[in-house]
């Protein structure tokens, strides 16, 4: 198999963004809540223009400036200064008596940044855009694994284990591309959605934006020509309190341990990070490596048994409270273990679909073959690959995988420019490349 690219999509259509808060009451949050918020920011960043707040706290400027002209009238936040016309110019900045109040509200927290959304409003976003909603054709699967080398019966599944939205096991050999059909099922379902940055539950914080797995969707200038495209013109105001993604892509693998499915808890910052599953949801979670994790195969798939079934997942405070989160997203496992070794029947039975990703047959190795030639620019020789099913799948019983291709080619390629000899496929090269990638068989190995 080789590198696949889906074809890509725009971000969620434009009538299906979070409303911009016309009212405190919309923004879910309290009067003191944001209050401390931007004492908080204004201890940690220093003297501010009310502009610069509003970015900070990603809430619209009549807000916050009623909230800093409170604070004004408590001797808590005094002007410094101005930096441009209006109160969003104006510079503000702590009191004596605004420093003692943030420092207070930093002992309780010490998160700054964008206000957060309530978990009622998380909840009500996410149902929105639900990966339940995005479907995928026939014709759009094969354009999207379009550069594998994939048997057709396996596209067949594929399609609607990915329509379902829910689990899908694959399993089989080592090297066969379980992991790359998992990556381009994400790639396959492109779009973009609006998560939150940050949640508030019961008043503690809980971060959910993640840049190594949230890539943001930059958003168009108001203004945009007649060449962009549709989905890029006459976009409304939004909460800015959201952050437009990519639908995200979340891989773990033999680190992976039950506490890590949990919130993350930082007893010096005070707040929560978000799990794997949560930071995930209207995308795809990929449980690589399954069976390889410290933590018992069993015990994981207890730990998913009520997400899979019920879409609702169970975090827990560090207080003890527990509350409801939704489960919203396309879990596949990956595995090179046998699924009757790693789990009970009645387990399996909650997984959905279950693909067995076979190697390669040999027509299939040769197609292979060719395209990763034709990638590195290296002429495709008909005897090289018989050669290779003689020599070595044959005569040394070694079992093809799908990315023996492409291996055995860059060890040619580190063979040849070590030597400075051109690029052109020989029988002594290709073999010496072989040796080097291929192990003996045991009985081989010297004591």
């Amino acid at each position: 198999m080789t590198a696949s690219t889906a074809p890509a999509a725009p971000p969620a259509p434009a009538g299906d963004r979070p409303p911009l808060p016309e009212t405190l009451a919309d923004t879910g949050l309290s009067t003191e809540f944001i209050t401390d918020l931007l004492l908080k920011a204004l201890y940690v960043q220093g003297a501010r223009t009310g502009q610069q707040l509003m970015e900070t706290v990603k809430l619209p400027f009549p807000f916050v400036d009623d909230q800093l002209l409170s604070l004004q009238q408590r001797r808590m936040v005094e002007v410094r200064g101005t930096s441009g016309a209006g109160r969003g110019g104006y510079m503000f900045d702590l009191t004596g008596e605004g420093r003692t109040r943030a420092r207070e509200a930093l002992e309780s927290s010490q998160y700054v940044g964008p206000a957060p959304v309530p978990l009622k409003q998380y909840r009500e976003w996410t149902h929105r855009q639900s990966i339940s909603r995005v479907h995928v054709a026939r014709d759009t699967v094969k354009v999207g694994f379009r550069n594998m080398v994939i048997a057709e019966p396996i596209l067949e599944m594929l399609g609607p284990a990915i329509n379902s939205a829910k689990s899908l096991f694959l399993y089989g050999g080592p090297g066969n591309g379980k992991t790359l059909i998992a990556e381009t099922i994400s790639r396959l379902l492109g779009g973009a959605l609006f998560i939150p940055y940050a949640i508030e539950v019961e008043g503690q914080i809980l971060v959910l934006y993640d840049p190594v797995y949230h890539h943001e969707v930059k958003e168009p200038e108001p203004e945009v020509t007649g060449d962009e495209p549709a989905w890029l013109k006459s976009l409304p105001e939004h909460d800015r309190r959201y952050v437009l993604i990519q639908r995200p892509v979340v891989i773990t693998g033999g680190e992976l341990t039950l506490d890590q499915l949990d919130l993350q808890y930082d007893t010096y910052t005070k707040m929560y990070q978000a799990p794997f599953q949560l930071k995930a949801n209207g995308g795809v979670l990929i449980l690589d490596d399954f069976g390889r994790q410290r933590t018992p195969p069993r015990d994981l798939l207890n730990r998913w048994i009520v997400p899979l079934e019920k879409r609702i997942d169970f975090l827990t405070l560090h207080t003890g409270g527990k509350f409801p989160v939704p489960f919203d997203t396309l879990l596949i496992f990956s595995t090179n273990l046998s699924p009757h070794e790693l789990v009970e029947e009645a387990f399996l039975r909650r997984i959905h679909y279950k693909l067995h990703v076979f190697g390669p047959t040999q027509t299939e190795y040769a197609e292979i073959f060719r395209r990763c030639c034709t990638e590195r620019e290296i002429e495709y020789e008909d005897w090289a690959v018989p050669h290779l099913y003689k020599e070595y799948y044959g005569r040394r019983q070694i079992i093809p995988r799908n990315c023996h291709p492409r291996d055995v080619l860059d060890h040619f390629l580190d063979m040849v420019r070590y030597l400075e000899a051109a690029p052109r496929l020989t029988p002594d090269l290709l073999d010496r490349a072989c040796n080097s990638y291929f192990l003996d068989a045991p009985q081989e190995v010297s004591s």
